[in-house]
């Protein structure tokens, strides 16, 4: 695979962990997005892991849990990536994420000074995607 992004519309959020200034998102089912060099087509997979913000000195909670994300931004110094999450991620400096979900207005946001994703298991196959 050349590359993969989560693609935040779909994911599921289970539950999130602050301690000692640590935020850790837990995507219970993160819908993965693959490309191949070479192919048109592209391949949706879904995996469980890890979103996790360090340095985060203040976040309010999110009690509205599990959830399904819409889309939002996830943040690493001067990059923003709009509804999506390159894989791997591993950045210090300015973090920042601000996510939103189905049927709520309520956004999960927080600022840090490193990010990273941590897969978990292995990504299970869903189908292809084919251009129209």
């Amino acid at each position: 695979m050349d590359s993969s992004s989560i693609q935040l519309d779909g994911s599921e959020i289970e539950k999130i962990e602050y301690q000692d200034n640590e935020l850790k998102i837990y995507f219970s089912r993160a819908i993965l997005i693959k490309t191949m060099t070479g192919s048109v087509e592209k391949t949706k997979w879904s995996q469980a892991g890890y979103l996790i913000f360090s340095g985060v000195e203040d976040f309010d909670g999110f009690t509205e849990l599990p959830a399904v994300c819409k889309g939002g931004d996830v943040g690493e110094n001067i990059y923003t990536y709009r509804d999506m999450i390159p894989v791997p991620l591993d950045s210090r400096g300015h973090a920042h994420c601000d996510l939103y979900f189905e049927n709520s207005d309520v956004h999960l946001k927080a600022e840090g000074d490193s990010v990273k994703l941590e897969m978990l298991d292995v990504p299970k196959y869903i189908e292809h995607i084919r251009p129209k």
